[in-house]
């Protein structure tokens, strides 16, 4: 191997251990003879077990912030799909880089003051502030109690994400139906079957999503459409 290509191996056999076993259930000669190389390679290339860590874990951080970004700055989009596409972006990363989010939530869960984790969290909320301010100030609400606000629904979205990162059940689509279920409309106006109204940028929109069927859905007759109506034309 190339140095380059010894390094990208010595960080993806680190990311395994420490997703399995934790920073200090992981040891440099556990790491080196998954690797099949000696202790002192791994030196060599990060200086010991801590700088290692420390690799993989800004990796997993620029990784998801990057992706969770990507998702909240958008203009134009009803704050509903901004709610329904952060939400499935997260699940997404729980998906598709298992190990990573849990080296970041192992030792740093969501609701510890410090850490990795909730310093990422902490970006995230800053940025869903800015949405929030704007979306109250359209409804005339007091935009100070924005901040409150964004760490409020941050703090569930990231929450589920542990949550659903052992259960895996029911699938994503469905967990981020009944988050926004629940942000979007209260426990008040919960629907009874909540499904997400906008399509994912790589999937064909749903029929059933698009057009509910009578008595599916957010609800049938009278009271279903003025549900719908409201989740349409509410800003």
């Amino acid at each position: 191997m190339t140095g380059a290509e010894r390094r990208e191996q010595l960080l993806d056999v680190g990311r395994a251990l420490f997703a399995e076993r934790g920073f200090e259930g992981t040891s440099v000669e556990e790491v080196a003879a998954r690797a099949a190389v000696s202790k002192p390679v791994v030196y060599e290339h990060f200086g010991g077990k801590e700088g290692l860590y420390a690799v993989v874990v800004d990796r997993e951080v620029r990784r998801l912030l990057t992706a969770m970004t990507e998702e909240l700055d958008v203009s134009g989009l009803h704050p509903r799909e901004v709610l329904e596409r952060a939400a499935l972006r997260l699940l997404d990363y729980v998906e598709d880089s298992t190990d990573g989010f849990r080296i970041l939530v192992r030792d740093s869960p969501v609701a510890s003051s410090g850490g990795t984790f909730a310093t990422l969290i902490s970006d995230i909320t800053r940025q869903v502030e800015h949405l929030m301010v704007r979306e109250m100030e359209n409804r005339g609400l007091p935009a100070e109690a924005a901040p409150m606000y964004a760490q409020m629904l941050v703090g569930m979205v990231a929450l589920t994400g542990q949550w659903w990162l052992d259960t895996r059940r029911p699938e994503k689509s469905v967990v981020a139906a009944h988050l926004v279920n629940l942000a979007w409309n209260g426990l008040s106006g919960l629907e009874a079957d909540p499904r997400l109204i906008a399509p994912r940028a790589h999937e064909p929109r749903p029929a059933s999503a698009a057009d509910p069927a009578p008595g599916t859905g957010d609800g049938g007759g009278a009271a279903g459409a003025a549900q719908r109506s409201r989740t349409a034309t509410t800003p």
